[in-house]
């Protein structure tokens, strides 16, 4: 009697274990598939024949507030790469998510996606009222070759040239706000990269996705210097949140931490978070991304 009383307990037990995971389970799911009011693709260019465009992720409640995400990986990006649980935590908090695609390495060279991801946000800022959001509070967000393209906009992002005859092309690439993973910050000095032949020369596995342009630099210092955010650091740099993982040999964390001091010998905020045993990339950073959207509100809301 004492035995089956036990088993029962233990059953029953084993039952409410079920059930608190299922619960988990389902909450985890729903807060990872937030409802959006709409997804819309814009068209913002071409590159090598091929369109450039970038989708508009409208959240269920609007804060008026965008984030424009760099879709990039290895600067490769695929036109249909996104979804909108990889932002959830954003839209969320009200943000509408600019999710912005470019044309792949080596079709492209990294000089040219930089040229487009600016085309980008100019054309995002050029179009800020349709897509509901303030044009001068825009945050940027991405990982690895995203983060990069991210911080290259928030050190060399620029108003354009007054005189150029699209108006697209007169609007500031700028950004107010970033938040990021594991960014590439040094051409020049990938340190223990597995990516470095220690040769002098660009990242063994992107040797073509760095050649030279036609009007541009012609030789690997003077490339990887001015694709390199590092060297581009100023004053007026927007407020930048970091994670990066301390054992990612692709990205080392070294290159997050000799941004974050070069930032503080110039004066911009520059917040570095480590992620203890983190390689490129673990399984909690769609949590992290909440720490983004506080992030932003800080930086961002009026």
């Amino acid at each position: 009697m004492n035995l089956r009383r036990l088993l029962l307990r233990l059953l029953a037990g084993l039952a409410a274990l079920v059930l608190v995971a299922t619960a988990l389970a389902g909450a985890l799911w729903l807060y990872f598939h937030p409802t959006v009011a709409g997804v819309r693709r814009v068209p913002y260019g071409q590159r090598h024949g091929q369109e450039l465009a970038y989708d508009v992720v409208r959240p269920e409640n609007p804060n008026g507030l965008g984030v424009a995400l760099m879709v990039s990986g290895s600067w490769k990006s695929g036109t249909n790469s996104f979804r909108p649980w990889m932002t959830a935590p954003l839209l969320r908090r009200g943000y509408t998510i600019l999710a912005v695609y470019h044309v792949s390495q080596p079709t492209a060279t990294v000089a040219e996606i930089f040229d487009d991801v600016r085309r980008a946000v100019r054309h995002i800022r050029h179009h800020a009222r349709e897509h509901g959001i303030d044009p001068t509070r825009l945050g940027v967000t991405g990982g690895s070759a995203g983060g990069h393209l991210s911080l290259l906009l928030a050190t060399r992002g620029a108003a354009g040239p007054a005189e150029a005859p699209d108006p697209v092309d007169r609007e500031s690439c700028a950004v107010q706000a970033v938040a990021i993973f594991y960014p590439v910050t040094d051409l020049l000095n990938l340190g223990d990269s597995t990516e470095n032949l220690r040769d002098g020369g660009p990242p063994k596995s992107f040797v073509k996705a760095f050649r030279p342009q036609p009007g541009g630099p012609t030789n690997w210092t003077d490339i990887g210097r001015s694709l390199s955010p590092i060297f581009h650091v100023h004053p007026h740099t927007p407020p930048t949140l970091i994670y990066h993982g301390d054992a990612d040999t692709l990205v080392p964390l070294d290159q997050s931490q000799r941004y974050q001091a070069k930032a503080r010998e110039v004066g911009p905020e520059v917040e570095l978070v480590i992620h203890p045993g983190g390689r490129h990339g673990w399984l909690t950073m769609l949590w992290d991304i909440r720490h983004f959207a506080e992030w932003f509100d800080r930086c961002l809301r009026p």
